[in-house]
């Protein structure tokens, strides 16, 4: 496994991840999605160490693709769960961590809705000079690495399956379309996107994608968005969908984050279908081989066409599900290597 350009100790965000580390991650879960196509799909490689899932949010592919990685490592599991936690009666947060750090657990997995969580328990664990690695699953609407990395990984599988490598993304022509005020998928692909240098196009209505955000972009990344002063700019916003889609190579639909949603931003859903799902006949705007991911879960009718989210010929969507497994045990793996 190729770990000679891996020193991170932990995964929290990908705005300072390097081509170098990406390229770690992709060709590492080349060689687990391999194992994964075996009769025997297991092996030895975290055999003794714990991996803890920390949700303190709901999840269902995240969690179990975590778990199932662990589980093809060797590696044994506990799954934490709010609800029926200590916290109901009063237990914090960093006091839970140190509960399952006191349980012997070398690499924690933690989903918060509250953007920051990770961050905290890792110092808090450098705080305390312990060997645990802290993987962001993600938090609040700050970012979701993992998501991110097995999206580039299924594409970049696509174009090379043999040899996944950022480069391929160069000069590609990327939309991502939706919700993407309140995701934290967006923000982790625009970083991993714009490290490939993929032209990244945002679309959405202007209550889901304000002017600030691309400032956001800017101030984080130091890359310029489109403006008539950016000779290259590869950061694109749009608030019509037509452009986004223009000759595009792949689109990224997001999931409209009710829960997160504060205001009434929409005027219906139908609405925003009209204007902003993906179809058979939209995507005709773009390159004639253009395929379709979708993080999940899907509001089927609404982000895309049920016909087109079960279409094998445009939807990467099962795709993604199984690549998750695979860069999640790449990650383990990397952050667990030097812990045996």
């Amino acid at each position: 496994m190729p770990t000679t350009t891996w020193n991170r100790h932990h995964v929290l965000s990908l705005a300072d991840f390097t081509t170098a580390e990406y390229d770690t991650v992709l060709q590492t879960a080349a060689s687990f999605q391999e194992v994964l196509s075996r009769r025997t799909k297991k092996v030895p490689t975290l055999q003794g160490q714990v991996v803890a899932n920390l949700f303190f949010e709901p999840s269902t592919r995240t969690r179990s693709s975590f778990e199932l990685a662990a589980k093809r490592l060797s590696a044994d599991t506990l799954n934490f769960a709010a609800s029926t936690s200590s916290m109901t009666k009063g237990e914090t947060i960093l006091d839970t961590a140190k509960t399952y750090l006191a349980m012997g657990t070398d690499i924690m997995v933690v989903r918060h809705k509250e953007a920051g969580v990770p961050n905290a328990i890792a110092q808090e664990m450098d705080r305390l000079g312990v060997r645990v690695s802290v993987l962001n699953a993600g938090d609040g609407q700050h970012e979701h690495p993992s998501q991110a990395l097995l999206d580039v990984f299924t594409i970049c599988t696509l174009i090379d399956r043999d040899h996944p490598r950022l480069e391929l993304l160069k000069g590609k022509k990327i939309a991502i379309v939706g919700d993407i005020l309140h995701s934290r998928v967006a923000r982790s692909n625009i970083w991993s996107l714009i490290a490939s240098g993929a032209q990244v196009h945002l679309a959405a209505p202007p209550t889901l994608l304000p002017k600030f955000f691309a400032e956001y972009i800017s101030e984080e990344s130091g890359v310029r968005s489109s403006s008539p002063s950016s000779p290259n700019p590869q950061l694109f916003l749009h608030w019509q969908l037509e452009p986004a889609l223009q000759d595009a190579d792949f689109v990224m639909t997001l999931r409209l984050q009710k829960e997160r949603m504060t205001a009434h931003l929409l005027p219906s859903l139908r609405e925003y279908h009209q204007l902003f799902g993906i179809t058979r006949a939209k995507l005709q705007l773009c390159k004639p081989n253009v395929k379709v991911l979708h993080p999940g879960p899907v509001n089927r009718g609404v982000e895309i066409s049920s016909d087109l989210m079960d279409d094998p010929e445009f939807s990467l969507i099962q795709s993604q599900v199984t690549s998750g497994v695979a860069v999640r045990m790449a990650l383990l793996y990397l952050l667990g290597s030097g812990k045996a």
